[in-house]
């Protein structure tokens, strides 16, 4: 009896020759989560199952590339991730850079937000930030970036990313003070 792992390589396996009815099960396995991560970067469900799909075809396509090192989960999110970053930024989104001289960041590590305020809700919140904070936070937070990798993912300086960072984490605490009463 093969274990989870075998067959989800036998199933990637089978992908790297075209098999598509192999294609089809690794899509099924992986499109609600995939869609889900695109979602919290465009912010709309159509346009998310739009880049999901554009996603899994870049996968498809560039599968040879991928090592059973990482996991195959892991490896296809950045494909999700990039290919929603490169939407927003043919939708012409600027992130614009913050005029680095007249700027000094302040690392705020205070993230106080109180135990009884929920993931969800923290979630919930950021999903309301302009998109430069919300991209940022999005990465940084929940995807676990660092700000290096943030600036070359978005085309911004680390000062930027490290900025965004704190006024979307201040944006944040004020929307969950203002509704929680915190």
């Amino acid at each position: 009896m093969k274990s989870t792992k075998q067959l989800h390589q036998s199933v990637i396996d089978a992908c790297k020759n075209n098999d598509a009815k192999a294609q089809m099960q690794l899509y099924d396995l992986y499109c609600d989560a995939m869609c889900t991560v695109a979602f919290r970067y465009v912010k709309d469900s159509f346009i998310a199952e739009d880049v999901m799909q554009e996603a899994f075809i870049k996968a498809f396509k560039n599968i040879d590339s991928y090592k059973e090192g990482v996991a195959f989960g892991a490896w296809l999110k950045r494909i999700v991730i990039n290919q929603s970053i490169d939407y927003l930024k043919k939708k012409k989104l600027e992130l614009v850079s913050i005029n680095e001289e007249i700027t000094t960041v302040v690392d705020d590590d205070n993230w106080n937000v109180a135990a009884t305020i929920s993931h969800q809700d923290i979630v919930n919140c950021i999903q309301q930030l302009k998109e430069k904070y919300r991209v940022v936070l999005t990465l940084f937070l929940l995807e676990g970036y660092d700000h290096g990798e943030i600036s070359q993912i978005l085309g911004i300086s680390e000062v930027s990313s490290r900025t965004h960072l704190l006024r979307g984490k201040r944006q944040v605490q004020e929307q969950l003070k203002a509704v929680h009463h915190v």
